[in-house]
C-alpha cells in the first residue's frame, strides 16, 4: 500500500496535468452543440482506463425517451482472490460522471471555464470538482495500486462512468435496470460529494431526491405590442410570477397540499451529531451564500434546511425580450424552470403529481399552462453499518489525521438510489469537494491538496476493503 501512496506522491504533477487535459473538453451534456465534445470526453476516459491496465474497456451507447443518450464508459479488473481458499475478494463498483454543467454566465469567470487555471492552491475550471476531478481520483488511485501491485489490484473493481448525470442520468438508470448483472459488486464507491469543512474528512450518508420541471404558460396566439394590447391581453410572464408566488409563503413553507405528508424526520442521533459540528452561521452567510440574510423554514437549523427538508426553487424564466435596450412586447409564451429537492419517504412521482395538480388549479385567467417533468431522482439514506463504510472512515482518518464525520448532502445523485434499489448494494459516498468550490456556478474549483489526499484515501480504502 505504501508503495502505491509513494507512486501517487511522485506523480502528483502528472496527475494534475492529465486532469487539465480532460477539463479542457467542454462536455456539457445538456447542450446539443456539445454532443461531440461529450463523446470526446468519454473516449478520453476510456483511453486512460486502458492505459492503466483495466480490462474489458468499452463505450456503452445509451438512449433516452427524447434522444440518443451520451455513452457510458465501462471497465473492470476481476482477478483478486484470497490466499488459501482462492475465493474472490470483494468487488467495488466505482462510479463517476464526465459531463458538466453549462458554464454560463461566462462574464463572471475570472479565467475561462474550459482553460483550467491554478490559483492559490486551487484548480479552476468547469467540472474541476463536479465531477471530473473527483472521478479522476479513482483512476489515479487505481493506476497507483496497479503499478505497486505489478499489474494487480488488492480488490476486484468495476468502473462505470456516465455522461448524463447533470441532465438526470436516464441512460445509466436504464442500463442498471436492464443489465444490472454486468455491474455485479459488493459495494459502490461514489466521489461526487463534499467535505463538511476544510481539513475535516467527511462521509455523506444521505442525499435529497430531485424533481426538475418546466411550467410553460401560453397567452395570446403571437407576441403583441404592449401599447396596443396591454390591459386586455394576458401576459404569460405575469401569470408565471403569480403562480410562483403561490408555491411558497414568505416563511419558506411550500404551499402544495400534501407535500410534507411523508417527510421523514432525521433521527435524534443524527440531529445531535449535526448540532455537535463546528458551524459558524455568520461565516456561512457571508462567505458561502453572500447574501444579507439567510432564508428558509423557521424552527430548523441550516443543516436541517439543507439536508433534511424539501425545497422548491426557480432557476430561470426564458422567453420574451432579453436583449439590450427596450422592446415593448407581451410574449405569447414564457417558461419557468422549477425544481424541488425531496427527502426520505418522499416519492418523486407522487410529489410531481401533487405539484402539477396544484399548479394547474391556480392557473391565472386567460392562460393555458403545461407542466412538464424533465427528470427526477429518489432521496436516499445510506446505511453506515457495514465494513465498507468502516474502511472508508479509517482511510480518511489516516490521511487527514482527524476523525471522519457523517453528514447528509443537500444535492442529488440519481444513480445512488438505483444502486440500492436495483443492485442491492450499499454505497460509500466519499467526496473531497469543499463548500466554497462553486459547484454549478462560475469559478468552480477543486482544492488541489484535496485532489491528492482523495487519491491517497481511495488507495487506502481499496486496501482496507481487500483485508
Amino acid at each position: 500500500m505504501m508503495t502505491a501512496v509513494a507512486f501517487a506522491q511522485e506523480n502528483k504533477g502528472r496527475f494534475v496535468e492529465e486532469l487539465k487535459a480532460l477539463l479542457r473538453i467542454p462536455s456539457v451534456s445538456t447542450a446539443p452543440e456539445h454532443v461531440a465534445d461529450v463523446r470526446r470526453a468519454a473516449e478520453f476516459v476510456a483511453a486512460e482506463l486502458k492505459r492503466i491496465g483495466m480490462e474489458n474497456v468499452r463505450l456503452i451507447e445509451t438512449t433516452t425517451t427524447k434522444r440518443n443518450g451520451h455513452p457510458l464508459v465501462y471497465a473492470d479488473w476481476l482477478h483478486a482472490t484470497r490466499e488459501g481458499d482462492g475465493k474472490a475478494k470483494p468487488t467495488v463498483l466505482c462510479y463517476g460522471h464526465y459531463d458538466v454543467q453549462p458554464a454560463e454566465p461566462l462574464d463572471e469567470w475570472k479565467s475561462p471555464p474550459f482553460e483550467p487555471t491554478e490559483r492559490n492552491g486551487n484548480l479552476y475550471a468547469r467540472g474541476a470538482v463536479d465531477d471530473k476531478g473527483q472521478m479522476w481520483m479513482h483512476l489515479k488511485a487505481l493506476e497507483s495500486l496497479m503499478v505497486a501491485g505489478g499489474g494487480t489490484l488488492p480488490a476486484n473493481v468495476r468502473i462505470i462512468v456516465e455522461g448524463e448525470e447533470e441532465v438526470g442520468g436516464e441512460g445509466i438508470a436504464t442500463f442498471v435496470r436492464e443489465h444490472g448483472d454486468q455491474l455485479k459488486a459488493d459495494v459502490a464507491l461514489v466521489s461526487d460529494t463534499e467535505m463538511f469543512a476544510p481539513e475535516m474528512p467527511t462521509l455523506c450518508v444521505g442525499l435529497r431526491g430531485m424533481i426538475y420541471t418546466e411550467i410553460e404558460a401560453h397567452g395570446a396566439r403571437t407576441d403583441l405590442h404592449s401599447g396596443m394590447y396591454g390591459g386586455a391581453a394576458p401576459n404569460p410572464f405575469v401569470a408565471l410570477s403569480q403562480v410562483i408566488a403561490r408555491l411558497k409563503d414568505e416563511g419558506g413553507k411550500i404551499l402544495i397540499p400534501g407535500f410534507y405528508d411523508k417527510v421523514q424526520k432525521p433521527s435524534a442521533d443524527e440531529l445531535k451529531a449535526w448540532k455537535a459540528l463546528s458551524f459558524d452561521e455568520e461565516h456561512y452567510r457571508e462567505n458561502e451564500i453572500g447574501s444579507v440574510e439567510l432564508t428558509g423554514e423557521a424552527g430548523f437549523s441550516v443543516q436541517e434546511r439543507t439536508w433534511a427538508r424539501p425545497t422548491l426553487d426557480v432557476h430561470g424564466m426564458p422567453g420574451g425580450f432579453v436583449g439590450v435596450g427596450a422592446k415593448t412586447v407581451i410574449p405569447a409564451k414564457a417558461v419557468a424552470k422549477v425544481s424541488m429537492r425531496l427527502v426520505p419517504n418522499m416519492n418523486p412521482a407522487e410529489s410531481f403529481a401533487m405539484y402539477k395538480a396544484y399548479v394547474e388549479s391556480i392557473t391565472p385567467k386567460g392562460i393555458v399552462l403545461e407542466v412538464r417533468l424533465i427528470h427526477s431522482g429518489d432521496p436516499i439514506v445510506v446505511s453506515t453499518d457495514n465494513s465498507y463504510v468502516k474502511a472508508a472512515t479509517e482511510a480518511m482518518h489516516e490521511v487527514f489525521g482527524r476523525e471522519t464525520v457523517f453528514v447528509r448532502g443537500g444535492g442529488s445523485i440519481p444513480i445512488v438510489g438505483d444502486f440500492v434499489r436495483e443492485l442491492k448494494i450499499p454505497t460509500v459516498l466519499m467526496g473531497f469537494g469543499l463548500p466554497d468550490d462553486n459547484l454549478h456556478a462560475p469559478n468552480e474549483k477543486f482544492h488541489l491538496a484535496n485532489f491528492h489526499r482523495g487519491i491517497e484515501s481511495i488507495i487506502r480504502f481499496f486496501s482496507g476493503v481487500a483485508v
